[in-house]
């Protein structure tokens, strides 16, 4: 070993072009900024959606409707969904964390029982909010329910 066959260690090294080291290296110059304007110059830039002057999409698309703010989006889940689980991992309660468990809801939803299907197991429930079908369903089945 000598100092002619000394290489870097492999994957030490990128494969990028250097811009703005002489105009030897073919990115020199301009550093591939172009030729004067705000581009060129340094500390620029644009606003997002921002089309050179011309009315950005966002405010040439007509608005319709209005939507909330503090509107409360809940995560629907069907009696007959919760008919399955219970079929299949044979539970005598349901609740938020084993909804979350089995992949129906997420960390941060509200979680309704909608009334779609038919519930034939004694159930306690547990959700954020319950329909007036679904409430009833599962009271007929001898479930109870729990608004949490």
């Amino acid at each position: 070993m000598n100092l002619s066959n000394l290489k870097p260690a492999k994957g030490s090294t990128k494969n990028r072009k250097r811009i703005g080291r002489g105009t030897g290296s073919g990115r020199g110059g301009t550093s591939t900024r172009g030729h004067k304007g705000a581009g060129s110059r340094s500390g620029t830039s644009t606003k997002v959606g921002f089309e050179g002057g011309q009315m950005p999409l966002q405010r040439r698309v007509p608005k319709v409707g209005f939507k909330n703010p503090n509107r409360v989006e809940y995560t629907g889940v069907n009696l007959d969904v919760l008919q399955a689980l219970t079929e299949k991992y044979s539970l005598s309660s349901v609740d938020f964390d084993t909804l979350k468990e089995h992949g129906l809801v997420s960390r941060n939803d509200v979680v309704k029982i909608l009334g779609r299907g038919e519930l034939t197991a004694k159930l306690e429930v547990k959700a954020h909010a319950f329909t007036a079908t679904a409430q009833k369903a599962i009271e007929a089945a001898g479930g109870t329910i729990v608004k949490l």
